[in-house]
């Protein structure tokens, strides 16, 4: 099938190059030209494990192209996918100028039948906005048609090409069938393509994403009353997730969840409700929580040093917002550079691929090293904000020959107790006992 994705984000580059992949002729189209020209020679935007080899098959067999032009991806495309940028508004509602104006344009270009797809994460409502949108400038037959993206950044590729499920809204069976042959590839498995209305398949988004930010929300609120009470959030964990009416995923606690999603949806999600005249109560208590969970580890820091970082210098392994991805929108490893720093405290970071980011962000403000060990020299302490598998097993005779002292602050619970307590390390963690 011949498509265009308008959109070249996360989203938009990890969907056309998977449509791609299975033997679609697909052109991305963006208005950033700076961009499209290094995607023409390569140059990828985004660090996504595997997404570099999907991408040059994709290119070099001539299936996968990039214009800045709407008209031509437009006139070459059956189907428009529309991954687009919806960033929180001041209020915490999601702002669609973006997808609205492209499908304004949309309305002016198109001459024969499309389906045009919102790809992007968006409010309740959004396909009928759209489809008004278009309308304005057209008579021709069009279908708008939700079907919503549920990727994990670091395993994008993989959830894009094996999905759990397909959601895919819409009342038109023109266009049911051919998103149905579209997505059959990815679904030999057995997985369903789940046909629904678009406001439920808008809403069937925003649920999933806040279900989940408020499961790792609960597992903190537990890791922090045990935390008070002397119990070990890892058995509890372990105790609730063998329970298969729990589960045992997104049952680990940390210092919060950040993001492109979580953060933005839940937001999105209990905005909207407030427009529609309902108080999500529990999705206030997780956004408010979340926050607070973020700078966790900072008080334990202050509380070691006796309340005066003035002079200390902290190693900070970790500043994506998750490990496989340079993300680092909420990342808390920025909330607590940010605490740290107006402490006093000086702070050495390495990340494997988010320091450039970091970097464009904070400038010198902190130091960086291409060597989590070089980050230890003479530090007065370590903290650890992301659970990156390189930081799993560290050369402990190197960490402590580099630490000033023995003292991690463990925002992962990367390491056992017990072998913290024969290294001689003073080792606080999330929601487990304090070794010291």
């Amino acid at each position: 099938m011949k498509l265009a994705i308008v959109g070249t984000g996360y989203v938009g580059l990890v969907t056309g190059t998977c449509l791609a992949d299975t033997g679609n002729d697909v052109i991305c189209v963006d208005n950033n030209e700076e961009k499209v020209e290094k995607l023409k020679n390569n140059i990828m935007p985004i660090y996504e494990p595997d997404l570099d080899t999907y991408f040059e098959r994709n290119v070099s067999e001539g299936r996968l192209r990039f214009t800045t032009d709407l008209k031509e991806a437009t006139d070459h495309a059956e189907i428009i996918f529309l991954a687009l940028p919806t960033p929180p508004g001041e209020d915490g509602s999601a702002d669609l100028s973006y997808i609205l104006g492209v499908a304004d344009e949309l309305g002016k270009l198109i001459k024969d039948y499309k389906v045009i797809v919102n790809k992007s994460t968006v409010p309740v409502g959004t396909a009928e906005k759209v489809r008004e949108a278009v309308s304005k400038h057209t008579d021709v037959e069009f279908d708008v048609v939700s079907n919503p993206e549920f990727l994990r950044e670091g395993l994008a590729v993989d959830d894009f090409m094996k999905p759990d499920r397909i959601v895919i809204g819409t009342k038109s069976e023109k266009a049911r069938k051919m998103m149905e042959v579209l997505f059959a590839p990815f679904v030999r498995q057995g997985n369903p393509i789940v046909f629904m209305d678009e406001r439920s398949s808008e809403l069937t988004k925003y649920a999933s994403n806040s279900y989940l930010a408020t499961r790792i929300t609960f597992m903190n609120e537990i890791a922090n009353i045990c935390e008070k009470i002397g119990a070990d959030v890892d058995l509890v964990r372990i105790g609730m997730g063998n329970d298969t009416r729990i589960g045992k995923r997104f049952l680990f606690p940390g210092i919060g969840y950040g993001g492109s999603c979580f953060p933005k949806d839940v937001s999105a999600l209990y905005k909207s409700a407030k427009q529609y005249g309902y108080d999500f109560e529990i999705l206030d208590s997780v956004m408010r929580i979340n926050e607070m969970q973020k700078t966790v580890i900072v008080p334990k820091i202050k509380e070691y040093f006796n309340n005066d970082l003035k002079g200390k210098k902290i190693a900070l392994w970790g500043l994506a917002f998750k490990p496989d991805t340079d993300d680092i929108r909420e990342a808390p490893a920025l909330y607590i550079i940010e605490k740290l720093l107006s402490e006093g405290a000086t702070i050495t970071a390495y990340d494997p691929e988010a320091m450039e980011n970091v970097k464009k962000l904070l400038g010198d403000k902190i130091e960086y090293v291409t060597d989590h060990y070089d980050a230890l020299k003479d530090a007065d302490a370590l903290v650890i904000a992301t659970e990156w598998s390189v930081f799993r097993t560290p050369d402990f005779d190197k960490v402590t020959r580099n630490l000033k002292a023995k003292v991690i602050f463990d925002g992962r619970n990367l390491y056992d107790l017990n072998q913290m307590e024969k290294l001689g390390y003073y080792y606080n963690s999330i929601g487990r006992r304090l070794v010291k």
